[in-house]
């Protein structure tokens, strides 16, 4: 699909707000198709991966993990920041073996895709990962997690009550329920 010029806004000025380790935050004046401005907060984030564990037997390996925003504990599949520079591909190993232990011989690219694209350029990688081998589990040395091993219903069960809410986790469960149905046919 060709991109349409008359609906984009061009810059005029940017102030940046913040610069953290993970995101940086800025306002942006625009200038509008109608001749009149307006102002962005956008969030830049450096990207992410996440991986849709599925072992040999039927079950996906998630994360149990507090989020400080939602004040809570959710259940994820397992999923980091990309470094500078960094292959996706490679960062999807080295997330799913830090938060879970999990080696995968095979790691298949399922999409990619913007998280909140109002306000945010974060792309996130979704990888399917199978020939699974369990190994220790090494985390960030600030980041909790419990891993669990789950069957697709108990998965869909966790996400009618409430405790898979986040985007990634919901798409990767989508996409695990799409894969099982296709290969009933």
């Amino acid at each position: 699909m060709e991109q349409q010029n008359d609906l984009q806004e061009k810059t005029v000025t940017t102030k940046q707000i913040f610069s953290g380790k993970v995101i940086q935050v800025q306002i942006d004046e625009v200038l509008l198709p109608n001749g009149k401005t307006s102002t962005r907060e956008i969030v830049r984030h450096p990207g992410a991966v996440a991986v849709l564990p599925l072992t040999a037997d039927g079950k996906m390996i998630v994360v149990r993990q507090f989020r400080k925003p939602l004040e809570r504990t959710i259940v994820e599949i397992p999923a980091g920041k990309l470094e500078k520079g960094e292959d996706p591909l490679v960062c999807a190993h080295r997330e799913l073996e830090e938060e879970t232990g999990y080696q995968a011989d095979s790691m298949e690219h399922l999409s990619s895709f913007y998280t909140s694209p109002g306000f945010a350029d974060e792309i996130l990688h979704l990888y399917i990962a199978t020939g699974l081998r369990p190994g220790p589990a090494r985390p960030d040395e600030d980041e909790f997690v419990e891993t669990m091993a789950i069957t697709l219903a108990e998965a869909k069960n966790l996400h009618q009550q409430g405790e898979i809410r986040d985007a990634k986790t919901v798409l990767a469960l989508f996409a695990w329920e799409n894969r099982v149905l296709q290969q009933r046919d």
